[in-house]
């Protein structure tokens, strides 16, 4: 086996969160390489499948406008933000991860929100705002809700795309179809390199350090169903093939210390008849996110869980799970015309499972679920809402009496037909479950002690989510603590 000529940093991945520390590292003065395990034409990790939106901090429009300069006089007239304070971003994470949040990593991610936004304005990135997927236009004036306002510009294929050119820009060589295999360790345990498994077989990279941003085990349906349960092993991978889980495993070999939620996994309800991994030409359409405006059943005709229960933002990623539980892992959304109008973009590509129809129970027999017992839930449910002002924008507490589960905020009774339907299952996204690290992104052992030349970044890294999260959450902490961790491997290669 060859080895290679040293480079000070080797980041392992080619996501939002690898691409954060290699340009960082490479500011620093570090010479950097970047391994992509996929070939060039499927380059870009789960980035590539995201909606491109980032959740940060703000105090104010004219922070949100900072951060996207070109918006004209009218877009800016016409845009409602409100605030999003550190304080108002921090509750949310806590909440929603049920308190279990590592305090360090939260207030990192919390804190550095903005100026990591900042940063990747500076580097060359643009973002547009989130205008028809996080908000509703009222009396002229777009209403932003949820605390996520702006989105790469062309989304996740945009976000994958601007990365790799500012990494040519820049000098960062990347490597394509190049995994690596296992981490090179000196007597003393130092991490001082890579193995490779590249298109002429394996060979080793010496490095000053390494950072791994290579993704979670979601693509891997042995170690879904080993940490995930039983069941995960048929869910559908939103995202690549080649997020398995290589970046943790070579990790733990080394002594890494095992942290976070690895029962746990951000999933989402994904057409019934997507395919199995992600298809580059549709993106992250396949998802169906307009269920609070609607019913969720299951085969049997049956509700499952309270659609209204919080603002999309905070249970998109955790109902996956729930259809997952659901007979045949389905589940069929059902709208009828008064909502059509606020469902978001992916409700109109052709991609998709859907039926529409003059009664529900013809809806129920297009959908192959139980039409008698869908059309006792839907008259069930309609009963029980009570009268109210409904606000797509807000928690507006038009809910359901008496119904179990509830329907806690716009709840509407589903009478006004055509009546549509979307089929869904279960599409996981990434895992929570991953590797612990210390406040600079060096990767800890089992005593806490950090690893000499070993730095983590992006979905790998255990222990800040857990059960659920807060949308566009993810890519932050990706570039957040990938920012940390490229300081911290240049630090360390160049003896800083």
């Amino acid at each position: 086996m060859t080895t290679q000529a040293k480079f000070d940093v080797v980041v392992v991945g080619a996501g939002n969160a690898a691409f954060s520390a290699a340009l960082t590292a490479q500011q620093a003065g570090a010479s950097v390489l970047v391994l992509e395990k996929a070939p060039e034409h499927a380059r870009g990790g789960n980035t590539y499948f995201t909606g491109g939106a980032y959740r940060f901090a703000y105090n104010g429009f004219d922070e949100v406008h900072a951060l996207v300069p070109d918006l004209s006089e009218g877009e800016a007239a016409s845009m409602v933000v409100g605030s999003y304070t550190t304080a108002d971003f921090r509750a949310d994470l806590m909440r929603v991860t049920e308190g279990l949040s590592d305090e360090d990593l939260a207030d990192t991610l919390v804190r550095q929100s903005y100026s990591t936004m900042e940063w990747l304005r500076d580097q060359g990135m643009r973002f547009i705002p989130l205008w028809t997927r996080q908000a509703f236009k009222e009396d002229g004036k777009f209403r932003f809700w949820g605390g996520l306002i702006l989105e790469a510009v062309g989304a996740g294929k945009g976000l994958s795309d601007r990365f790799f050119e500012l990494a040519a820009e820049r000098g960062i060589e990347v490597r394509y179809a190049s995994a690596a295999s296992g981490l090179m360790l000196d007597s003393s345990g130092r991490v001082i390199g890579v193995t490779v498994r590249g298109p002429d077989g394996f060979y080793d990279v010496p490095a000053g350090s390494v950072v791994l941003a290579c993704g979670g085990f979601e693509a891997n349906a042995e170690m879904r169903t080993r940490y995930l349960g039983a069941g995960w092993e048929l869910a559908k991978v939103r995202g690549v093939q080649t997020n398995t889980g290589d970046g943790i495993r070579m990790a733990l070999d080394a002594g890494a210390q095992p942290f976070g939620h690895w029962s746990g996994a951000h999933a989402v309800a994904w057409d019934l008849n997507a395919p199995p991994f992600g298809n580059r030409a549709v993106g992250d359409l396949y998802q169906k996110h307009s269920y609070p405006f609607g019913l969720i059943v299951n085969a049997e005709g049956k509700r499952f869980v309270d659609e209204g229960a919080d603002l999309r933002n905070y249970t998109y990623a955790k109902y996956g799970r729930e259809i997952l539980a659901q007979p045949q892992r389905l589940a069929v959304q059902v709208f009828d015309q008064k909502s059509m109008h606020l469902l978001r973009d992916e409700y109109h590509i052709p991609q998709m499972t859907v039926a529409e129809t003059d009664t529900i129970e013809q809806l129920g027999e297009a959908l192959g679920i139980d039409a008698p017992a869908l059309v006792e839930t839907v008259a069930t449910y309609n009963a029980a809402c009570q009268p109210g002002d409904f606000d797509p924008t807000v928690l507006d507490g038009l809910h359901t009496a008496g119904l179990e589960p509830p329907k806690s905020n716009w709840a509407r009774p589903i009478d006004t037909p055509p009546y549509v339907g979307y089929a869904v299952t279960c599409g996981i996204t990434f895992t929570f479950g991953g590797l612990k690290i210390g406040r600079d992104g060096q990767v800890l052992d089992g005593q806490d002690i950090p690893m000499q030349g070993l730095y983590a970044a992006g979905e790998l890294v255990g222990g800040l989510f857990y059960h659920n999260y807060p949308g566009g959450s993810g890519l932050m902490a990706g570039a957040v603590f990938g920012r940390i961790a490229g300081a911290g491997a240049a630090k360390s290669a160049l003896g800083g």
